[in-house]
Parts: structure tokens; C-alpha cells; sequence
């Protein structure tokens, strides 16, 4: 790590670590407590403890046990704070920033620890969603039980990923009783939503269900832009002895919108003002409105078998196919202000694609001399097809940003030939946590036999085997201090083709990690410290000729710290997040590159949130809320000659439960700043989303 950051976070360390141990010295004895959540704006003290995953083991373990840093995100926190998009609900989180291109209305954006994770880094129930171009996959969050986010690689485990980390949503499934919850709300943008959740216990107890749907729709952050957004998801659990279960499930997702996002504007005229002191307004919408066209269709169908043999050894299979259909034409800033004329293009595309994933594993508990282990065994497979066909037409007439005029003549998009890409991955990996007295060692190791091709008028192909592991090492204090090292590599099959449609070599990584892990003893909480150091080998950058295309970059090596806590105390809820990122391209095909920084990376994100809970009098049930987030510089081009200036941005959150009935308030950006998330280059900088209150109002029947 470079010296001035490694000189501030070991100081960091050193303090989390003499108050750890200073503190339960200071207490003496173990006190029951209430259980935690986290929440967006801070956390709630009701609900179920969010301490264990299955992320970053394929296991549900405590997040101390794993040797890597983990954040986890609760249900809780996602009633707490209703929304439409994934990439909202991590705001707080360290060592991920999001929104990176403003509020983009059909796109979730998730950098880890510096990295792109969207793409690559995207998982659900422990399986990837893997994704490329314009073939992503959407997560509404209604949807989910726990969000949970896995920093550094993960490709021991997972096959290939990115090497900064994963973001793994977990499903809601069937519970062990009967129950229904209704909800409904508005935003301040008109856009309203109303969601069902329930389930049942059949009356033998060996089969339960569950159905859960959300409909949504109304406004958008940007003029004239409106979106209707459906989603339904079914799910049954079959239980025919103790020792066996079997889930089913399926989900399908449908999205109309009229869309425009506040990317992908110039520089000059959002970051700073253009001659005449011209801002471009952050609402603008530069697209046409009789033109565009966003037809999204999405569907999810999986089972899940476990078995329990003998109870010490398990078996489990799990099966999924996901699969999308995409239709858009939409006129875009193409980056370029003069005066107040703001030019544009026009992208059309028909993008399908779909991925089956298998994952087989077998997981057994046993003991050899004074070591007690837990073995992971498994077999996975991955397939992903990606076919899509597109239609560029460029200045298709500017637009006065002040008096915008809208009316260009439509023509049926011209679509060029259809580029199929396919991707097979095969995976072996195993897994061995050895416990001694309180010592953890945890083994990972994998091999992968990737084969990946592009068919079109230049086909491509690549085929490789790649091994990846991580190793790590823990210690268990007894007043909840674990400190722990690790050391992991990673594997990524680049999807990314040159403009003649060429394969980009794969990525490798690695990285290396030390940190603490402090689940106290005498209050309801867990603090998480960690400096770390990732290289990252094989990495792409747009083509700044067809931003569609890319070229090859080179290395890039990010070095930083993350400090992350979330705890109660009596009525108080707090939750707090630090992270520093030096990042740096040490390798690259232009060696006017080499010492820079890459875009969109911010040195320094923080954020806290406090939570007040009312327990008595005439305010019992009350929970006043605030927050403050903030994102700090980031470099603009590739070439590091213009910046993007840091911001603060503050929350604020009005909750009231009483019986079965609960009402909230939830306000984003309460200021309305004006600021710029990042700028991907010159020509591509997005406005952050502006002030949004939602009022929403829940039963439990």
C-alpha cells in the first residue's frame, strides 16, 4: 500500500483494535442483547441478526468466519427504504459506490473496491447472472431476503467474477407459517408502486409456498419520462421427510419505459459551466419522447435439492435458467455542448440473452486429530448465450437544453447483421475450513475450463483452463475480536471484443487482505476494519471511436482501506462506513497511461447513518431517522486533466409502527444537490439523483 495510506488505516486498526479489547475488558461478562439490522439510513433494532451469509463460502456462516470483508443487508433495511432499483439499497455500504452514471432508469451500477461489478460481479441465491453489453439482468429488491456484499475475488468459489467483489442478492422464499403483507407508496416523481407477499403451510406441513408481486409506475428523475414495471415471483418448498427439501421457483419481470438517464452528458456544462456560465439542467430530458422505446421482458425458473444424509454430510443441487428480451430505440446525448445545443444520436438494439447455471455440491462435517473441519466439494457449470443486433445513427439534431423542442421525423432502425456471443464454463472447487482451539484456516481451490466465442462477420474464439484459490487465517478472541489474513486470486472471461470483433484476453487478479472482524460482547454490533491490495491483469476501456468496442488497458492495481460498523445502543442505531482507494494503471498498451488514475474510482467514500426509536409515551413506535453520505473526488478522463469534485449529500427518514400497520418517509438527498456522480470521459458524465420522498404505508394481515 502507498505510505500514506497505509500510515492513516494501520492507525485506524490500531484504534478499532484498543477499543475492542479495552471494552470488553472494561464490561467483564457477556449481556444478552437485542438483535440487529442494518438499515439504510443507520439501523433498526428489531428483527433478525444479520450475521451470517452464505456469500463468500457457498455456507451460511457468521460473516467472521470468512475470510474476506463482507457487508450484509437485511430485509429489514429494504422495507425501510422501498425503491425500484437495485444499486439504491447499497448506498451505505463500504467499498461499493453506485449510480455511477446518475439515475439511469434500466441499468444497475455497482463499482467494488474500485471496479465495475455490475456485469460480472452480479449474483443471485449464490449463482452468477452473468451479463454483458446491453444483455443485463434487473433485481428489484422487493424480491429479496438479504443483500449481501463480498469484497475482493471471489473466483474460488465462483468461477469467473470480478476481482473487486461480488454483489449477491438473496431470494425470498417459503416460510414455516402463514402470513401476507401489502404495501403501498409514492414517490415524489408521481411514481407509485404496490406490492403483496404472503404464503401458507399446507395443512400436513410438508409443502409451503409463497407468492410475492409488485406493480409499479408513474415518474422519473428527468422530464417526460415515465415508467410501468411488473414483477411477480412464486416459490414452493416440498419437505417429504426431515432429512429432505425441495424449492421450486420462478419469476417474471416485464418493463415499459419512456426513458432518458442524466448520463452521459459533457463535462463542460455539468462539472463546470460552459461559456455564458450554461449548465445543462439535471431533469433535461434529451432523448424524443415519441420515439423511444424500452420493452424489457425477464424470467427466472430453478429448483433446489438438498439432502441431509446422515448429519455430518449433506448433498445439495441446484439448477436455474434466466433469460431476457430486450427491444430499445432511444435518442442520446452524445456528449457535445455548444452554446445551449446539445448534439445527439440515436442507438436502437434487439438484445436476447440467457444463462443456465448448475451448481452440485456436497458438504461434510468431520474431525481429524484436534482439527475440527467443514469440507465444501462441488461441481458447477455455467452456459450463457448473448445475441444482439444494433443500429447507430448519428446527429440526429441538437437539442436547446433551455427550450428543449422535440419532433425529429422517425425512421425504422437499420439493424446490422446479429452478433452472437456463447460462453461455457466448467468448475471444480472444493473448500476446507479447519478449526483449531480458535484458530481458522480457511482452504479454497478451483479449476476452470472456459471456453468462450463470437460469432460474427470475424468469428472469435478462446478456450482455456485456469486454476484460482484463496487461502486466509483467523483468530477468535473470546471478547468477539477475530483478526484475520488472506490471500486469493481470480479468473474472469472477457466478453469484451476489439472493433473488428476480436476476444479480449481474460482477466486475472489477486489480492491480498488483513483486517479485523469485531463482534462484540457487551452491546448488539459488528465492526469490520481491513486494508487491502488488488492487481488486476487482462483490463478493457471503451473504444473511444465506438464506445460499444473496447481496447485493452492493461494493469491496474487498487490499494485501500474500509472501516464498517453497525450497533445498538439502548434506543440509538447507528451505521457508518469508510473507505479509501489509491488506484493506479501500472501496465498498459499506451504509455501515456502508465502512473494515471482510472475514472470513476473516488478516493474517499464515508457515510453514517443514526437511527432513534421512541419506546415509550405517546411517541412509542416512532423512529426518527438521518443521514450523511459522501462521495469524494474522482478523475474525469483517462489522461487524469480534469476532476470530479467531491459532495455531501444528507437523508432523512420518518418511520411509525403500531400492531400490524407501519408508515414511512424516506427523503434522499433532502438539499436536492446538484452534483455530478462520476465521468466515465469528457463526453460521459452523469448528474447524481436529485431530492426523492416516498411515502409508503404497509399491513401484515
Amino acid at each position: 500500500m502507498r505510505s500514506s495510506a497505509k500510515r492513516a488505516f494501520i492507525r485506524v486498526l490500531l484504534l478499532s483494535t484498543a477499543i475492542a479489547g479495552g471494552t470488553s475488558i472494561a464490561h467483564g461478562q457477556n449481556t444478552e442483547l437485542d438483535t440487529l439490522v442494518v438499515d439504510g439510513g443507520g439501523v433498526s433494532g428489531t428483527g433478525d441478526a444479520q450475521l451470517r451469509t452464505s456469500t463468500g463460502a457457498k455456507l451460511s456462516v457468521s460473516v467472521t468466519r470468512i475470510p474476506q470483508s463482507v457487508s450484509v443487508i437485511s430485509r429489514q433495511q429494504l422495507d425501510n427504504t422501498p425503491t425500484a432499483k437495485a444499486d439504491d439499497v447499497l448506498r451505505y455500504t463500504a467499498g461499493v459506490n453506485t449510480q455511477t452514471y446518475g439515475t439511469d432508469a434500466d441499468t444497475d451500477w455497482f463499482y467494488v473496491r474500485g471496479f465495475q461489478a455490475d456485469q460480472t460481479g452480479m449474483f443471485l441465491d449464490d449463482m452468477p447472472l452473468y451479463q454483458t453489453g446491453f444483455g443485463t439482468f434487473l433485481v428489484d429488491p422487493y424480491l429479496m431476503e438479504q443483500v449481501s456484499v463480498l469484497k475482493g475475488p471471489a473466483s474460488a468459489l465462483y468461477g469467473g467474477s470480478n476481482v473487486g467483489g461480488i454483489v449477491n442478492f438473496g431470494s425470498k422464499r417459503p416460510r414455516d407459517e402463514r402470513f401476507l403483507e401489502t404495501e403501498v407508496g409514492v414517490n415524489s416523481f408521481g411514481n407509485a408502486f404496490v406490492g403483496i407477499d404472503g404464503g401458507d403451510v399446507l395443512a400436513d406441513g410438508d409443502l409451503a409456498y409463497r407468492v410475492t408481486g409488485k406493480l409499479s409506475g408513474g415518474g422519473w428523475q428527468t422530464d417526460k419520462a415515465r415508467d410501468l414495471r411488473g414483477v411477480v415471483q412464486a416459490s414452493a418448498t416440498w419437505s417429504p421427510t426431515d432429512a429432505t427439501q425441495l424449492t421450486v421457483y420462478g419469476n417474471y419481470q416485464n418493463v415499459d419505459l419512456d426513458h432518458t438517464s442524466t448520463g452521459f452528458l459533457p463535462y463542460t456544462g455539468t462539472v463546470v459551466d460552459a461559456p455564458g456560465g450554461v449548465r445543462i439542467p439535471r431533469n433535461l430530458n434529451y432523448g424524443e419522447p415519441a420515439i423511444d422505446v424500452y420493452q424489457r421482458q425477464q424470467f427466472m425458473l430453478g429448483y433446489e435439492l438438498e439432502h441431509d444424509i446422515n448429519g455430518d454430510w449433506t448433498v445439495r443441487h441446484k439448477v436455474r435458467y434466466a433469460g431476457m428480451d430486450l427491444n430499445e430505440d432511444s435518442v442520446y446525448s452524445n456528449g457535445t455542448l455548444v452554446g445551449t445545443q446539445l448534439s445527439r444520436d440515436r442507438w436502437a438494439h434487439q438484445t436476447k440473452s440467457g444463462i443456465l447455471t448448475v451448481d452440485n455440491q456436497v458438504e461434510g462435517h468431520f474431525i481429524t486429530g484436534p482439527i475440527d473441519h467443514t469440507l465444501l466439494v462441488g461441481l458447477d457449470y455455467k452456459n450463457y448465450r448473448h445475441e444482439t443486433k444494433g443500429a447507430y445513427t448519428g446527429g440526429v439534431g441538437n437539442l436547446d437544453i433551455f427550450n428543449p423542442v422535440y419532433g425529429i421525423p422517425y425512421t425504422a432502425p437499420a439493424y446490422g447483421a446479429t452478433t452472437v456471443t456463447s460462453m461455457n464454463q466448467l468448475g471444480l472447487y472444493a473448500q476446507d475450513q479447519l478449526r483449531l482451539n480458535d484458530w481458522v484456516l480457511t482452504l479454497n481451490g478451483r479449476y476452470d475450463l472456459a471456453s468462450t466465442q463470437v460469432d460474427s462477420a470475424t468469428p472469435s474464439t478462446r478456450n482455456e483452463g485456469v486454476f484460482t484459490g484463496r487461502v486466509g487465517l483467523g483468530y477468535e478472541f473470546d471478547n468477539g475480536l477475530t483478526p484475520y489474513v488472506s490471500y486469493a486470486t481470480s479468473f474472469n472471461p472477457s466478453l469484451s471484443t476489439t472493433i473488428t470483433d476480436e476476444l479480449l484476453p481474460s482477466e486475472t487478479g489477486e489480492q491480498w487482505e488483513a483486517g479485523i472482524k469485531y463482534e462484540p460482547t457487551f452491546m448488539d454490533g459488528l465492526i469490520t476494519a481491513s486494508v487491502f491490495n488488488i492487481n488486476r491483469n487482462g483490463v478493457a476501456s471503451p473504444d473511444t471511436v465506438s464506445w460499444w468496442k473496447s481496447v485493452p488497458l492493461g494493469k491496474v492495481n487498487v490499494q485501500g482501506a474500509e472501516i464498517e460498523g453497525v450497533f445498538n445502543i439502548e434506543n440509538f442505531a447507528v451505521r457508518g462506513a469508510l473507505t479509501y482507494l489509491e488506484a493506479e494503471v501500472v501496465a498498459s498498451t499506451n504509455a501515456a497511461l502508465i502512473g494515471k488514475v482510472p475514472v470513476q474510482i473516488p478516493t474517499l467514500t464515508a457515510s453514517l447513518g443514526l437511527d432513534y426509536t421512541f419506546t415509550d409515551g405517546t411517541l412509542d413506535g416512532l423512529t426518527i431517522g438521518g443521514g450523511v453520505r459522501i462521495l469524494g473526488e474522482s478523475w474525469a478522463d483517462q489522461a487524469n486533466t480534469a476532476k470530479v469534485p467531491a459532495t455531501a449529500l444528507f437523508d432523512a427518514s420518518l418511520r411509525y409502527q403500531k400492531d400490524d400497520w407501519s408508515v414511512a418517509l424516506n427523503v434522499t438527498n433532502i438539499l436536492d444537490t446538484s452534483y455530478v456522480a462520476s465521468c466515465a470521459s469528457l463526453t460521459s458524465c452523469g448528474y447524481g439523483p436529485g431530492r426523492a420522498a416516498t411515502l409508503s404505508l404497509k399491513k401484515s394481515w
